[in-house]
């Protein structure tokens, strides 16, 4: 059998998702699994399409040292997988900057092309990109489709992706691309299956995670998100500030003779979630927390939310569901409650007892905005895009820088 292998690659961890490379249809999972603790305390787990643990095993921090080798122990086993062939790999990519608006299939060039966007994504795009180079030394045949996203959200109205500076640095590429591309690709062709009469009207989508930012959907394309030329923008995330007045970087400069690197891991590591409570940036721990701090960190992301929705209303001028997603998202009843009565102004009604148990519609009969949890799944778009480009026709589609 042909595969599919979807690779999401961290500062630390491997994320895996096997799929049988059919020809036609939606690829199916045949097994989803990590290695966490790269370098410190590796872990390989992995589990089938029936949540049969198929590995899970401790490795020594001098086996797994860092992602070329956790690429390597995933091959390893993934190679013991019996009547499983290995045909593609897909990745998630963060940046395509300006010269990539949809997936393709990696060269090369295309590789030292998006080594060049590092600086603008500085978190994810050097880990996107460390098991792509790894592969096309080790398997130079072997098909690598980059998925990018910022590709979701191209071809918008070029009022949304400009900013007020000169016409030559917006040639350059500094432009408001936005992020988290492939979540709303996939929330955008969920709808019309699980709330057919929103699906193609005015939809804010909340993809809150630790990574967290909102976008402005009609019929089903981004017209406006929060997120722009960087991961920095939009709504605080659990170490990232999120909107922030540029002369605040000035400040740093000048008066605390912060440089380039130490404001750089700054904005990156020390501020959001993190930086408000003083406590972590995970919102479990925060939510479960009798510290003030915590609780005011908090009710600051849910600020957040709520008057950067009030933008993305005014970019739809109007508003017809608002979608929840990703792990906070998805998970927290309490945060989606909180968002809700920010949104009551909008015309959202929660039902308590939806929310609380968990089902995908929360809002209630008369609630003139429809309130949704919708589970997001970048791995299947990944998976579909690279089904499409290396299966979809006899030629596959190579880019070039």
């Amino acid at each position: 059998m042909d595969a599919i292998l979807v690779v999401n690659a961290g500062s630390s961890s491997l994320k895996l998702q096997m799929f049988e490379a059919g020809r036609a249809g939606t690829p199916r999972r045949l097994l989803e699994g990590r290695i966490e603790g790269v370098g410190t305390a590796p872990r390989l787990h992995a589990v089938g399409a029936d949540g049969a643990i198929l590995v899970d095993r401790t490795l020594s921090p001098e086996t797994v040292p860092d992602l070329p080798a956790a690429l390597h122990v995933a091959e390893t086993f993934l190679r013991g997988l019996s009547g499983v062939t290995l045909a593609a790999v897909g990745h998630r990519v963060v940046h395509g900057g300006p010269a990539y608006d949809r997936p393709l299939v990696v060269t090369p060039a295309v590789l030292a092309d998006l080594e060049r966007l590092v600086p603008l994504a500085p978190l994810h795009q050097p880990h996107n990109l460390a098991p792509i180079r790894t592969l096309l030394q080790r398997r130079p045949d072997l098909s690598q489709v980059a998925c990018f996203d910022t590709a979701f959200h191209r071809g918008r109205d070029p009022l949304a992706d400009r900013f007020a500076i000169p016409q030559t640095l917006h040639d350059e590429g500094v432009r408001r691309y936005g992020f988290h591309g492939l979540s709303y690709e996939y929330i955008a062709g969920r709808l019309p299956e699980v709330a057919p009469d929103v699906a193609r009207g005015r939809v804010i989508v909340a993809h809150l995670g630790s990574g967290a930012s909102l976008c402005a959907l009609s019929a089903g394309r981004s017209v406006e998100t929060t997120m722009g030329f960087t991961g920095l923008d939009g709504l605080p995330m659990g170490t990232r500030p999120g909107r922030l007045d540029p002369g605040v970087l000035l400040h740093l400069m000048t008066a605390k003779g912060m440089d380039a690197v130490a404001i750089e891991h700054f904005l990156y590591r020390e501020c959001g979630l993190k930086g408000l409570s003083g406590i972590g940036n995970d919102m479990r721990d925060l939510e479960a927390s009798d510290d003030p701090r915590a609780a005011f960190a908090i009710a600051f992301f849910v600020y957040r939310i709520g008057l950067e929705a009030g933008m993305l209303a005014a970019a739809l001028r109007g508003l017809d569901a608002v979608v929840f997603t990703a792990g906070i998202g998805e998970n927290s009843a309490r945060l989606r409650a909180a968002v809700a009565e920010r949104l009551a102004w909008l015309g959202a009604v929660l039902d308590p007892v939806a929310n609380a148990q968990g089902h995908s519609r929360i809002s209630a009969p008369d609630s003139r905005v429809a309130l949704l949890v919708v589970p997001t799944n970048e791995e299947l778009m990944i998976a579909r895009h690279t089904a499409g480009l290396v299966f979809g026709s006899s030629s596959i589609s190579r880019g070039t820088a």
